[in-house]
């Protein structure tokens, strides 16, 4: 990350003791880059308007393959707005946005994207839900529902093919839609807030299955989430952003074991002290950073 931010590390002792200091990011820099964004800002014109004001602005920060990065930041200050421009559907006002060393001029098909919503379709079934994506690639028959069930098993949904949106909890249609997320075989995910909906522990049984896949198959990752522990349950690293227009004010990296299983790390004496410092940041209980 080409930033003048600081960079803080949280390290956890043999004896459980845990600290917050600055230091290095730990990430492993032989892996190739799959995600930059080079002095990327992004203001949205309306008519009539000479200077639209920016979203985020003058943003530098890169992502190496299989890393997971959290974006946190006050409401409104361009977290989807970057998650759009990363996948296509936007493109940056100023600098450049690159996908596996590709600059990003349209839908990006190595991008799955996951929203809050779980948007399955309510007249198909589980299984059709999860193949729509491969349909739409033109993917034969046989191999999309192969895939489908492959990815409702690894879901903890198999059983459920012929099930209607409709006859699901909550948490099964989102993990549902995790599957679809999944079919495609996507070598970079972006998450926007996929779990906020949820109730507490059906969400940390989701992020279970979210984290082992990623950890396991090697996904890279941008998460955005307004949750700090979860911020700190999933990431290799998170950048926190200012208000509007959004710039990146620090970065800092999570030098905790079990990223794979991330009920375990919630257990670590450095995940307190993380989220401390992320409070901090983000000037949680301050009656003017109210949103």
């Amino acid at each position: 990350m080409t930033s003048t931010s600081p960079v803080y590390v949280v390290n956890e002792s043999a004896s459980g003791e845990s600290t917050v200091a600055a230091g290095p990011d730990s990430s492993n820099h032989s892996k190739r880059v799959e995600i930059e964004f080079r002095g990327v800002s992004k203001a949205f014109a309306q008519k009539g308007q000479k200077d639209a004001p920016a979203v985020v602005k003058d943003l530098t920060f890169s992502i190496r393959k299989g890393e997971v990065v959290s974006l946190i930041g006050p409401s409104g200050c361009g977290k989807s707005t970057l998650l759009n421009m990363g996948s296509g559907l936007y493109s940056a006002t100023t600098g450049t946005v690159m996908v596996a060393g590709q600059e990003v001029k349209g839908p990006v098909k190595r991008v799955a994207f996951m929203l809050q919503k779980d948007l399955l379709m309510p007249w198909r079934t589980i299984q059709k839900n999860v193949e729509v994506g491969m349909e739409i690639a033109r993917v034969p028959k046989a191999e999309r529902q192969a895939v489908a069930q492959e990815m409702l098993h690894k879901c903890h949904l198999a059983g459920f093919e012929k099930h209607y949106p409709f006859q699901l909890s909550g948490g099964m249609r989102q993990r549902a839609a995790l599957a679809r997320t999944l079919a495609m075989k996507p070598d970079v995910l972006f998450l926007d807030e996929p779990f906020s909906a949820l109730d507490a522990q059906t969400k940390m049984v989701l992020q279970q299955d979210l984290a082992n896949t990623l950890y396991n198959e090697q996904k890279t990752a941008l998460f955005i989430t307004h949750d700090l522990a979860e911020a700190v349950a999933l990431s290799d690293r998170i950048l926190v952003m200012s208000s509007r227009p959004g710039t990146i004010i620090e970065e800092i990296t999570v030098d905790l074991p079990h990223r794979n299983n991330p009920l375990e790390r919630r257990k670590l004496a450095g995940t307190g002290p993380l989220i401390g410092r992320l409070m901090e940041l983000l000037h949680v209980g301050d009656e003017d950073a109210m949103h």
